[in-house]
């Protein structure tokens, strides 16, 4: 698992971003921080990390926010900031490989497998939406071929509690009929699977 620092300017405050498959930062560049720091973790093809997690305990305040397969991701890693202000789940559960609350097994299944550069390219495209365009992602495809296979072996720890969850109503990923039957909530943001660029502002999201 790799780590960045999208900001840090030892604010008493901290977001802990966990990224969905295959992204880098340039789905963020354009929120403002605030009075945030935030730490980005991503590239899941390992959970190891040579990251020290004490770095982010110095921080009085600390929020989790997890977009996608992130979600998943950040429960497994949730005890190492808590206690959290808050933290939000955005398009995605816990189950996020599963055929009433995730992506059903056998399309994930078939999309490992039969993963080509065109098919990354299809897969990326209906990430985003006509108001969220496709970034300048920098992650290869080799590297997000194998981090999609990769992700299917992990288990979230299904004891964390998500405060605040953002439900898009068009999801093309995670079908947003799955994601409302796990959280049990109705859609509640009008966009696609990638709804970043409805906010300004990391703020706005918390």
């Amino acid at each position: 698992m790799e780590y960045k620092w999208l900001n840090r300017q030892n604010n008493d405050s901290v977001i802990i971003f966990f990224n969905g498959w295959g992204m880098d930062e340039s789905i963020l560049n354009h929120l403002g921080f605030e009075n945030y720091d935030v730490l980005m973790f991503y590239d899941y093809n390992s959970l190891d990390t040579d990251f020290d997690f004490e770095e982010v305990k110095k921080y009085p305040k600390r929020y989790l926010v997890a977009w996608s397969m992130g979600v998943m991701v950040g429960t497994i890693f949730a005890d190492k900031f808590e206690p959290l202000e808050k933290a939000v789940a955005i398009n995605g559960t816990l189950k996020p490989v599963d055929n009433k609350f995730g992506i059903p097994e056998r399309i994930y299944d078939l999309t490992v497998k039969n993963f080509s550069p065109q098919g990354a390219e299809k897969f990326i495209k209906n990430m985003f939406w006509e108001e969220c365009p496709m970034p300048d992602c920098k992650r290869g495809f080799e590297n997000q071929k194998s981090e999609l296979a990769a992700l299917r072996k992990y288990a979230a720890n299904q004891d964390f509690k998500y405060t605040k969850v953002l439900l898009s109503t068009d999801d093309k990923i995670i079908p947003t009929s799955n994601q409302a039957a796990f959280w049990n909530i109705a859609p509640n943001i009008k966009s696609g699977h990638c709804p970043f660029n409805l906010f300004k502002t990391w703020g706005e999201i918390l």
